[in-house]
C-alpha cells in the first residue's frame, strides 16, 4: 500500500524548506501521498506543487497579523491573539491527533511548535530543525549566550526531550555544529544538508549584464512591512555613489506584487520604462528608471537572479540566507518589524559569520555598499564564509534519502 505523510510548517521559510524535501521525496516514492498543515499563513509557497499533484494542503489555516513572528514583539503577540491564535492551534492539534489515529507518520519542519504537535500526533514522528544553529551564540556577548553556552545547545532541554521520544525517528539540524551541541544531550541529530540551497540557478552571468554593476534588493515577503523595508533601502541606494551604470534586481514572491511597487517607486521619483532590448528575456514584470539606474521587478525570478548580483541589500530572512550561500555578501536595514527588526537582523549576521552586515543608518548602508562594490576581494572574503556556513546544495535529497529509511520503514512503504 502506497504510505502517507503529514508535514507540518509553521513559516514562510519553513514552507519553502519543507517543499524542496517533499518534492525531492516524490521523486524517490512517487507512490506516497504527502498531506501538508502550514501553520502560519495558507502556505502559498505549496500553491504550485499542489496544482501539479505533489502535495495537498490540509488542516486549519489563518493569515496571522505577524506572519507568524509574535515572538519578535509584545505588539505581534497581541495582535495574534486578538486574531483567534489560540483557537486556531488547537484546532491543528485536534487535525494533528486524527491523523495519528491511523498511524501514518508526521514530518515536523520548525521550531519547538510544529515539534510538540508532531509529538502529539501519538505515532512516529520526524523533525527537521531550521531556525535554530549554534553559531548565532558562539563567541556572542550578552545573557543569551551565556545561558546557551551554559546549555551547550541553543535547542532547549524540553526541546530535547522531544527529540529523544522513542517515537522520534529522525533529528536533523541545518550545520555541524548545531547537530553536534544536539548529541552532546543524547539527541540523536544529523546534518545531513541544507535545503535551502537547493534549487537556485547558479549558471553563467548573461552577456548583457557584464556592463553593470548589479544589486539584488530583497524586502521580505510579509505585507505592509515589505514595502517599508524596500522604501528604507531605496533611499539608501540613492546615496550609493556609483561611476558604473547600476542594475538593480528586485525578484519577489508572490507580494508585493508588480502594481504594489508603483506608489513606492513613483515617491522615490523612478519612472516606468519600456525593457531596453538587452534586458527584454530576464523576465521582468516591471522595469523602472531613475537616471542612469535602472531596477526590475521579476516575481518567482529569485533562483535565477540571485547568482548575477555582486551585492545584496536585504531586509529579508530565508532569501538572505540563500543569497549569501551563494557566495555574495549583503546588507541589511533593520526596521520596525514584526520580522525584520534588530535583534533578529543580528541575529541573522551571526548565524552567517558576518556575510551579511547589519547597518545601523541608511547611511551606513550607503557607505558599506560603496565599499563591498570598490573592493572586490573583501566582497570575495565574504561570501565563502556565507558559502561555509549555509553549505552546499543537496540537502534535499538527503534529507528525503533519510525520511523514507527512517520514518516511512523503506521502501517497502511501511510506516513502523
Amino acid at each position: 500500500m502506497p504510505g502517507r505523510l503529514l508535514v507540518l510548517s509553521n513559516g514562510h521559510g519553513e514552507d519553502l524548506i519543507a517543499l524542496r524535501v517533499i518534492q525531492a521525496l516524490k521523486q524517490r516514492r512517487p507512490d506516497i501521498e504527502v498531506a501538508v498543515l502550514p501553520m502560519v499563513g495558507d502556505g502559498a509557497a505549496y500553491r504550485g506543487a499542489e496544482e501539479q499533484g505533489v502535495l495537498r494542503r490540509v488542516g486549519p489555516r489563518r493569515q496571522l497579523p505577524s506572519g507568524g513572528f509574535s515572538n519578535q514583539s509584545l505588539r505581534g503577540l497581541l495582535a495574534d491573539l486578538w486574531a483567534g491564535v489560540l483557537g486556531l492551534t488547537l484546532r491543528q492539534w485536534r487535525f494533528v491527533r486524527r491523523w495519528g489515529e491511523g498511524g501514518d507518520p508526521v514530518l515536523a519542519v520548525g521550531d519547538l511548535l510544529p515539534l510538540l504537535l508532531a509529538w502529539s500526533g501519538g505515532g512516529s514522528y520526524g523533525f527537521i530543525g531550521t531556525p535554530k544553529s549554534d553559531y548565532t551564540w558562539a563567541g556572542a556577548p550578552g545573557i543569551a549566550a551565556l545561558c546557551h553556552r551554559l546549555k551547550g545547545s541553543e535547542w532547549d532541554p524540553w526541546e530535547w526531550a522531544l527529540m529523544r521520544g522513542g517515537r522520534c525517528r529522525l533529528v536533523a539540524m541545518r550545520d555541524r555544529l548545531t547537530a553536534r551541541g544536539l548529541r552532546r544531550h543524547g539527541v540523536a541529530a544529523s546534518a545531513p544538508g541544507n535545503p535551502m540551497m537547493d534549487g537556485i540557478d547558479v549558471g553563467t552571468l548573461p552577456l548583457a549584464l557584464r556592463q553593470w554593476r548589479r544589486l539584488l534588493l530583497l524586502g521580505g515577503s510579509r505585507m505592509p512591512e515589505a514595502t517599508g523595508n524596500l522604501r528604507r533601502l531605496l533611499e539608501a541606494l540613492a546615496e550609493v555613489r556609483c561611476e558604473e551604470p547600476l542594475l538593480v534586481l528586485a525578484p519577489t514572491g508572490s507580494r508585493p506584487a508588480p502594481h504594489e511597487w508603483e506608489p513606492l517607486l513613483q515617491g522615490l521619483g523612478f519612472e516606468p520604462i519600456a525593457p531596453p532590448e538587452a534586458l527584454a528575456d530576464l523576465g521582468a514584470a516591471a522595469v523602472w528608471a531613475r537616471g542612469a539606474r535602472l531596477l526590475l521587478v521579476g516575481p518567482g525570478c529569485f533562483s535565477r537572479w540571485a547568482g548575477w548580483a555582486e551585492l545584496g541589500l536585504a531586509s529579508a530572512g530565508t532569501a538572505t540566507e540563500q543569497l549569501v550561500g551563494l557566495g555574495i555578501p549583503a546588507l541589511s536595514l533593520p526596521g520596525p518589524g514584526p520580522q525584520f527588526k534588530r535583534g533578529f537582523a543580528e541575529r541573522q549576521s551571526r548565524l552567517l559569520g558576518g556575510s551579511v552586515r547589519v547597518c545601523r543608518s541608511q547611511a551606513a548602508l550607503a557607505e558599506r555598499a560603496e565599499i563591498l562594490l570598490s573592493q572586490p576581494d573583501f566582497a570575495r572574503q565574504l561570501g565563502a564564509i556565507g558559502i561555509q556556513r549555509m553549505g552546499t546544495a543537496g540537502g534535499s535529497v538527503a534529507l528525503s534519502r533519510a525520511i523514507e529509511e527512517r520514518l516511512l520503514g523503506g521502501a517497502d512503504g511501511a510506516t513502523g
